[in-house]
């Protein structure tokens, strides 16, 4: 019995709380509905706080509470997880408010939600990109922020996925082989691109290793006349892996690849 009641009575607060906000949503009473959007974002209602929010914006447009609205309106959207709308809105704040009281928190708020917003590796970047730029943008403007630290972190974690999706275009490249070209080649170029663009990479040693890889592959594969001056690059290649990475997780694969090289030129 105590639980028919119990779930009566949530229903009932349900019904009168959303008969409330429909009520609210009808009234003409701009402050009242300015309150009950802080009111709704305090208890963590981001849906309802955006609604009204959005609602009284273009009132109090020119005064001082529409840049605190600005601001609302992209932490409650952010609450949402809604990372496209809440950079617009703080897009929108800088534009409006560039030396506003929440402009240093919204700089990095606009970097933030693309950081969020940037997807898997294997597809489009754009937002990984934009991420980057904008957080360059706020170390620019905000060398002595508090927030400094967590931005260089969070661009780590950017270029790393670069470096990644860099990684994986070559070692498709690898895994092509000579199929309709030299793939090999272009494995390499790949990998060298990355660890100049993202030299601080996680990445580093795959890349540094499928370079190896490709090299030797190739030399594997070239014409009689090119296999021993590609065995020799193949080895000194070794010798900068091996130097950078004495005990890599490849130094065994790249030991076998050395001797190899040996081998196939008689160097004892």
């Amino acid at each position: 019995m105590k639980k028919y009641f119990l779930v009566f009575s949530i229903l009932i607060f349900l019904f009168s709380s959303c008969s409330e906000y429909q009520k609210l949503l009808k009234s003409t009473d701009i402050e009242l509905k300015y309150n009950k959007a802080i009111e709704y974002f305090n208890n963590g209602d981001f849906a309802r706080a955006t609604t009204l929010f959005e609602d009284i914006s273009s009132y109090y447009r020119g005064t001082d509470r529409s840049e605190d609205i600005l601001n609302f309106l992209g932490q409650s959207y952010l609450g949402q997880k809604d990372y496209y709308t809440a950079s617009n809105y703080y897009q929108t704040y800088l534009k409006s408010y560039p030396k506003g009281r929440y402009a240093e928190n919204a700089k990095f708020l606009v970097g933030y939600c693309y950081y969020k917003d940037s997807p898997d590796p294997r597809l489009d970047q754009t937002a990984t990109y934009q991420a980057i730029a904008s957080f360059q943008e706020f170390l620019d403007l905000y060398p002595e922020s508090n927030k400094v630290p967590q931005v260089n972190k969070l661009l780590d974690e950017l270029h790393d996925k670069l470096a990644y999706k860099y990684y994986m275009n070559a070692r498709l490249y690898y895994n092509l082989g000579n199929y309709m070209g030299n793939n090999y080649l272009s494995a390499v170029i790949t990998a060298q691109n990355a660890l100049k663009k993202y030299p601080s990479s996680s990445y580093r040693d795959d890349l540094s290793f499928l370079i190896l890889q490709a090299k030797f592959a190739q030399a594997q594969q070239s014409i009689l006349a090119k296999k021993e001056e590609r065995y020799q690059d193949t080895i000194d290649e070794y010798y900068s892996y091996i130097n950078e990475f004495p005990n890599g997780k490849f130094k065994k694969q790249a030991n076998n690849i050395f001797n190899d090289c040996k081998k196939a030129i008689n160097l004892k």
